[in-house]
């Protein structure tokens, strides 16, 4: 039985994670969910049929009825604030600066104002090429460089919630690399197990960047997976389990994988043998590329979060033959 209660929004809640969230909340038997999204001509939307919520309200039009009054959807419980241009390739700085740090900024303040639980997306790109640690326990936020504008207007919003104090009483969760059912409509910023499924029904084989860097041979650059049912699952225990914790916390496996490790899987899931080939990486992304990322999780562990990751062979098989061999959507 699930100690949230009340009225709780979602943004985002038509996305990859947000409708992760959304199914969540649904199997613990919430449905009174306000899910704001942009909606716009991709296919996301099929996220949110197989969901049960109160209401659906574009983006846009939630923030100017908030705007003009702060109680037009109701009180909320708890703010799981998941929207925001994900797109690590974005060059439009001044949209991201409003979509993903100012509109963060109204909805935090907006949420503290009404005593409602927040809880927002801050990113794992704010580490940048992890060259200053990928530590969330530090204080030292002005020592991060993100190597993107995505990852700096995720930057801006938590300098900003430590600088007027909020990050006292709110918690920025930190995803790392995210993959499962519900990214579809993602486009470039698929995961890879979707995207090397694709290639597999496609080609037979899986195409891998080869590595620029001496120390790391071609498919060994290392990313901490993290399985969207595994991600949701730590984003609720901020409002169930861990409702006074407060800060920035890394959400991701705590372990380490190669690109390889991870392809092998996929083959496995599908039973067959794995055929890979190794192609450049294009010249705009060698300066911006991560070679190696893993989450420290001992703070979540320390704020009362106990159950075990998903191991990545299951996570992926689960993915591959539940979701994308059978087409079905969470909640199907």
């Amino acid at each position: 039985m699930s100690t949230l209660h009340g009225r709780i929004l979602v943004t985002g809640g038509a996305g990859f994670i947000g409708s992760a969230l959304v199914w969540a909340l649904n199997r613990r038997g919430l449905s009174d969910i306000v899910v704001t999204d942009v909606l716009g001509s991709d296919e996301k939307w099929k996220n949110l049929v197989p969901l049960r919520f109160a209401d659906y309200v574009e983006a846009d039009q939630f923030r100017r009825h908030l705007a003009a009054n702060p109680l037009a959807f109701g009180r909320f419980t708890t703010v799981f604030h998941l929207g925001a241009c994900s797109s690590t390739t974005e060059k439009n700085a001044g949209y991201l600066i409003d979509n993903n740090y100012n509109v963060t900024k109204e909805l935090a303040a907006w949420s503290l104002e009404h005593s409602a639980r927040f809880i927002y997306a801050s990113s794992a790109a704010t580490y940048g090429d992890g060259a200053q640690g990928m530590d969330d326990k530090s204080e030292d936020l002005g020592r991060l460089r993100p190597l993107n504008m995505y990852g700096y207007s995720k930057h801006l919003f938590d300098l900003h919630a430590q600088r007027v104090g909020w990050l006292q009483r709110i918690v920025g969760v930190k995803y790392f690399n995210v993959f499962g059912p519900n990214e579809d409509h993602k486009g470039d910023m698929r995961s890879l197990v979707n995207k090397a499924y694709q290639q597999i029904q496609a080609t037979g084989q899986v195409q891998l960047f080869r590595s620029h860097k001496p120390e790391y041979k071609d498919g060994e650059q290392m990313r901490d997976f993290l399985y969207v049912k595994d991600a949701v699952e730590m984003t609720i225990h901020f409002a169930e389990q861990a409702p006074t914790a407060a800060g920035l916390y890394n959400l991701g496996s705590g372990q380490a994988n190669t690109w390889l490790t991870l392809t092998r899987a996929i083959f496995a899931a599908l039973n067959r043998e794995p055929k890979i080939e190794f192609i450049e990486m294009p010249e705009v992304l060698r300066g911006k590329y991560q070679y190696f990322t893993q989450a420290d999780t001992s703070k979540l562990r320390e704020s009362g979060y106990q159950r075990a990751m998903t191991p990545l062979p299951e996570a992926v098989r689960d993915y591959v033959q539940g979701y994308l061999v059978t087409g079905k959507k969470l909640g199907d």
